[in-house]
């Protein structure tokens, strides 16, 4: 339980951070202002410095962790593919142009993936001997 609490602290850090940069990210800058979060972009510099990489990689850990917990490589492969998008277009990528669908990509699989935890959980395994 405290692993899918973690996960969607990860998830929402990363939209809430990535919500008030709207000079990187213009679509989710216009996302932003229509729902009234435009006083976050004073805090831009901290938000895409510090919190970005810190839920990223919260949520990357957590998905780590439950992909190792329940063995299911599929959930968790999707579920580290999201994080991973994201820091990739932080650091190594943030220099190309399609970088930027690349983070929206990973913000959205990231979303995705908690949602698809919340309705459907995973089951233990059931051991037939």
């Amino acid at each position: 339980m405290f692993s899918k609490v973690l996960d969607k602290v990860g998830s929402g850090g990363v939209w809430i951070a990535a919500l008030s940069c709207t000079a990187c990210f213009p679509a989710l800058g216009s996302l932003a202002s229509a729902l009234g979060l435009g006083f976050l972009s004073h805090f831009e510099g901290i938000a895409v410095n510090t919190l970005l990489p810190i839920f990223a990689t919260l949520a990357l850990i957590v998905n780590l962790y439950n992909w190792y917990k329940n063995q299911n490589h599929i959930r968790g492969l999707f579920g580290v593919i999201g994080p991973i998008a994201v820091l990739l277009t932080l650091y190594p990528l943030w220099q190309y142009g399609w970088s930027t669908y690349l983070f929206y990509v990973g913000i959205c699989l990231m979303v995705i993936m908690s949602i698809v935890d919340l309705v459907k959980s995973v089951k233990e395994p059931l051991c037939k001997v």
